[in-house]
């Protein structure tokens, strides 16, 4: 498993925004994948997907590193936010462009 952290943390340390997730951004695997990474597009937000499927090591791994039984997961400069209703609930509160904004990640504003 030291394998797998190391490249876990080799990720997160590789973007400011790493979301480990089913599937790739251009085509997730599964529906809350596909909705994180929905609302990170709508945010115009730079993000890199780990698709999980691809290294069973990664998929068992990332559950152990963040102590959070499901995927997707997403980590903003290193620091691990949380999964889909999380970041869809910060989303929608505006929490999570706030918490991006202050993170110093440039963060699209819909027009008023």
């Amino acid at each position: 498993m030291t394998d797998a952290n190391t490249t876990i943390q080799n990720e997160i340390a590789s973007q400011d925004v790493v979301v480990f997730m089913k599937g790739t951004p251009q085509m997730p695997q599964c529906g809350f994948s596909g909705q994180v990474v929905q609302i990170l597009n709508y945010l115009g937000v730079p993000f890199k997907g780990v698709n999980v499927l691809a290294d069973q090591e990664i998929r068992e791994g990332i559950k152990a590193f963040s102590n959070w039984p499901t995927i997707p997961q997403i980590y903003v400069k290193g620091e691990f936010v949380g999964g889909c209703d999380i970041t869809r609930e910060m989303f929608q509160s505006g929490e999570l462009q706030t918490f991006l904004s202050e993170k110093g990640i440039p963060v699209k504003t819909a027009a008023a």
